[in-house]
């Protein structure tokens, strides 16, 4: 069992989240605080401490004015950015929790999520689930209103509280207690009925605590005369996802400014034009970083070796070395040329990149830190708000997720399930009492995450685990697989099932892999085609693959499509589709025995018409569909 003792982070506690704002701009009148990204001019504009104050109580007050109250949950569904982060805090100010959607998310699971936490307002960043949210107005007894950032902005949220005094703001922060509820997270999942985790002010604050003791020494190193760009954060979290509302309060508790970026074909140009000192990100980011990288390299040199290659497992070696003498370190400045395009592409101020979710792999995190650029991994889950080991700059070992935060124990049980205890465990599931109560057992809190302490007390998280019974510590079972620490929902499987439940569809396949967006192959179901020439009065004359073809068939095929991208999050979302008139059958070699497809087969036998839904095309840009 590793332990790690609380430090002096946790002197001086704020009495609740509702005093972070208000602490996050003290003493700083003129100061960035938050950085929203134009997209029309392209730049970073920042937003000062009193613009700051000064929008977080006139959100405070909107909220108030309709009727907001203390234990009251407020949905957020919209993309990382400074609105979503005003509304969150300002929540927190007036007493009430928060749910943070993703915008991907499917009408099917705000459904959900919104019956079962029952909110008194709700915040979209545009129109898309509109519908779904007026669909259930009736059964929302508590919602009290509905706004959208494309339509009114935090002025339209502020509205309604445009002529209250401060002291109704004030109140409420001077009632506010650790043990009010801070935020009740739906952990991401191709299973719409998850259990909403409910987090406290106090375990919030305790894992942002814990997070600044152990990175503390980089958020807070801003030093006057600094080249611009020093002490920025910039977040790629969705405000969603396991740990990033932690984050959040430690980026204000040390009073760092921060900016948002999200998924998209500017990604990498907008990291560099922030040019952050602190990147907090999740490991795919760092993924397209080295494939940008290593795509910009000359493929080999005058002796026909890949350059990038050899500085690549030189980085390596260099990070695994315990002492770097002298010809370590010119064999390195050798390669200098790789490695400085590294910490061009991440804005070239990048002093500690912080990668989220304990998955990368070794490689990687042992060729960021060869390459000059630190690297640490953070890992949690969302019953300890997503905090529960960290690495340090200063002590980090390739290849795992550091050690314990500072008042958290992590124990492996007999069955290899790593199990933590802390101040940031969460006061139950929502709803479920019981189900909350059995996934702690004596103060420890089964992760559902294989994994094991090295001889250093460094935490190595391995699969991710499904409970077989009741009690936390209790025999698991290991499902899925992957690489370490990987979580790959089959949003895939979800979707063919779901358009597969339309009528006049018999199978379907998605082709994603290595592909700018999803695709997907459509056949017809024989029996259900021939009941659709009768009713629509087509010919008998008209061959299957010319019934394919009918327009009025199509969007009967393109419904089911529609409908079935409502079920996945938008980057899984079908952009084009194939509609075979014949079925896949296991005599013509693509069905196995049990009926599932031959995929690889399917590829090969229709290459050409997979090939036909891309070639000439531009990524489509529609949110649910374009074909």
């Amino acid at each position: 069992m590793v332990e790690s003792s609380v430090g002096a982070v946790g002197q001086g506690r704020l009495r609740g989240l509702g005093d972070l704002p208000y602490h996050w701009c003290e003493g700083a009148a003129r100061e960035e605080i938050l950085l929203g990204l134009d997209a029309e001019a392209a730049a970073w504009g920042p937003l000062t401490s009193r613009e700051f104050s000064s929008q977080v109580a006139a959100v405070s007050k909107g909220l108030i004015g309709v009727g907001v109250g203390a234990g009251d949950r407020v949905v957020v569904v919209a993309r990382p950015g400074v609105e979503c982060a005003l509304v969150v805090l300002a929540a927190w100010v007036v007493r009430a929790a928060v749910v943070c959607v993703p915008p991907g998310v499917s009408a099917e699971r705000l459904e959900y999520v919104l019956r079962d936490c029952d909110p008194a307002a709700v915040v979209l960043e545009d129109g898309r689930h509109a519908a779904a949210v007026g669909a259930l107005g009736r059964e929302l007894t508590a919602l009290a209103r509905v706004w959208r950032f494309d339509q009114g902005g935090l002025e339209g949220i502020a509205r309604p509280g445009a002529y209250m005094d401060s002291t109704a703001v004030r109140f409420r922060r001077e009632e506010q207690s650790l043990r009010d509820v801070a935020a009740i997270v739906y952990p991401v999942s191709t299973v719409v009925r998850t259990r909403g985790v409910v987090l406290t002010h106090g375990a919030v604050l305790a894992a942002a605590e814990a997070l600044v003791e152990r990175l503390g020494p980089v958020l807070e190193g801003r030093r006057r005369g600094e080249r611009e760009g020093a002490g920025r954060v910039l977040v790629e979290l969705g405000l969603w996802e396991p740990g990033a509302l932690a984050g959040l309060v430690a980026c204000g508790l040390v009073r760092a400014p921060v900016g948002f970026v999200g998924r998209g074909p500017r990604l990498l140009r907008d990291v560099r034009s922030f040019g952050p000192q602190v990147l907090v990100c999740r490991s795919w980011l760092v993924e397209r970083v080295f494939a940008a990288v290593r795509a910009s390299a000359p493929p080999n040199g005058w002796d026909q070796v890949d350059r990038f290659k050899v500085a690549a497992e030189l980085a390596v070696e260099f990070d695994r070395a315990r002492r770097k003498g002298a010809w370590r370190r010119m064999s390195r400045a050798m390669y200098e040329w790789v490695y400085g395009r590294v910490r061009d592409a991440l804005g070239g101020h990048a002093r500690l990149v912080v990668c989220a979710g304990g998955d990368l792999p070794e490689e990687l995190d042992g060729f960021f830190n060869g390459a000059g650029v630190p690297l640490v991994q953070v890992w949690g889950v969302p019953e300890a708000c997503g905090a529960v080991a960290a690495g340090a700059p200063e002590s980090r070992r390739a290849g795992t997720v550091g050690r314990a935060l500072a008042g958290v124990s992590v124990q492996p049980s007999g069955e290899g399930e790593l199990c933590a205890r802390g101040p940031q465990l969460f006061a139950g599931y929502r709803g479920d009492e019981d189900a909350g109560r059995s996934a702690v057992w004596e103060g420890w809190l089964a992760s559902g995450v294989a994994g094991e302490l090295d001889d250093a007390g460094f935490v190595v998280v391995g699969r991710r685990l499904r409970a077989q019974a009741t009690r936390a510590g209790d025999r698991v079972r290991e499902v899925g697989g992957g690489r370490p620490g990987a979580v790959e929902p089959d949003f895939a499987g979800v979707w063919e099932q779901r358009v597969c439940a339309h009528p006049l569809v018999a199978q379907a396949m998605v082709v994603a892999g290595g592909r700018p967006y999803a695709s997907a192959l459509v056949t017809l179901a024989a029996d259900q085609v021939e009941y659709w020439r009768l009713v629509n009065n087509r010919p008998l004359s008209l061959s299957r693959a010319e019934l394919a073809a009918d327009p009025d068939l199509g969007a009967e095929v393109r419904s089911a499509v529609v409908a079935a991208n409502q079920a996945v999050p938008a980057e899984w979302a079908v952009r084009a589709f194939h509609v075979l008139a014949e079925e896949f059958t296991a005599a013509g070699g693509l069905v196995l025995a049990d009926g599932s497809l031959r995929r690889d087969a399917v590829l090969r036998a229709f290459a050409e018409e997979i090939e036909g839904l891309y070639r000439g095309r531009e990524l489509p840009r529609g949110d649910r569909f374009a074909g």
